[in-house]
């Protein structure tokens, strides 16, 4: 009961969101790609993102559910409240390495999770892999439910949606993206604290697929915070173990 009651405290954060607060103007979602977007909780009060890959399949970063904690997976009701769900099993890509995503370094930031149901008023989005190579300016489209003030909880839980670019020398370890208008220079679009494990869309001619999933973010020029770069790790390298862990769980992708 007592993790029950730090896993519902931490939706209560999530319960009140201003309407006009969007960090950098990431506009709320409910279409399109937001439909796949799971919102996921820990007994520790964390909260991550995710995305529905397949009925009762969330894909989601590995440093979002390490060992030592519970996790649940949040749906609203048309009332807007929220109710937990259970989470049946959790895999963690056996490359993923803490300190290494903590130093913004390219690690396997992977994860998967087994629901016992399928998430209600939730379409399973398709896994695909980015375009090689990968260039600079090339463009994205990131969707998650954190934070739009950071630092502040209550500001979290409504899927928001920002198109990025990359920046510097992307390729299949890592991808950093950037607003396109401020170029990470000064605050802008970006993934905040929630928006870990979010996944990362690129256009394909039969409509957007997931090619990653955000790992970190930093403020403008490298700072602590958010609204600079949004670091991502590609799914290039580590789409054979999800759909290996999918096949030996009896989920077809």
């Amino acid at each position: 009961m007592k993790i029950l009651r730090r896993a519902i405290a931490g939706l209560a954060l999530l319960l009140s969101v201003p309407a006009h607060a969007i960090v950098g103007g990431g506009a709320p979602s409910t279409d399109g790609v937001a439909r796949s977007v799971i919102t996921i909780v820990g007994s520790r009060g964390n909260f991550c993102t995710g995305a529905l890959i397949a009925p009762r399949l969330v894909l989601t970063a590995a440093h979002c559910v390490q060992p030592g904690a519970d996790y649940k997976i949040v749906e609203y009701g048309a009332d807007r409240q929220p109710s937990l769900q259970d989470v049946k099993a959790v895999a963690i890509h056996p490359g993923f390495n803490m300190q290494a995503m903590s130093g913004h370094r390219a690690t396997a930031d992977v994860a998967l999770l087994r629901l016992a149901a399928s998430p209600k008023g939730k379409m399973p989005a398709a896994l695909g892999l980015p375009e090689i190579p990968i260039n600079v300016g090339s463009r994205f489209t990131i969707a998650g439910i954190g934070v739009t003030v950071r630092g502040d909880g209550k500001s979290g839980g409504i899927v928001r949606v920002a198109g990025l670019v990359a920046t510097g020398k992307p390729g299949t370890l890592q991808i950093r993206l950037v607003d396109p208008v401020s170029q990470g220079t000064r605050e802008g679009l970006g993934a905040c604290t929630g928006d870990s494990g979010a996944p990362v869309f690129e256009d394909k001619q039969n409509g957007p697929v997931i090619i990653g999933l955000v790992s970190w973010s930093t403020g403008p020029n490298g700072s602590a915070g958010c609204g600079g770069m949004t670091g991502v790790t590609p799914l290039t390298l580590y789409r054979d173990w999800i759909l290996q862990t999918a096949q030996k769980w009896g989920v077809g992708l």
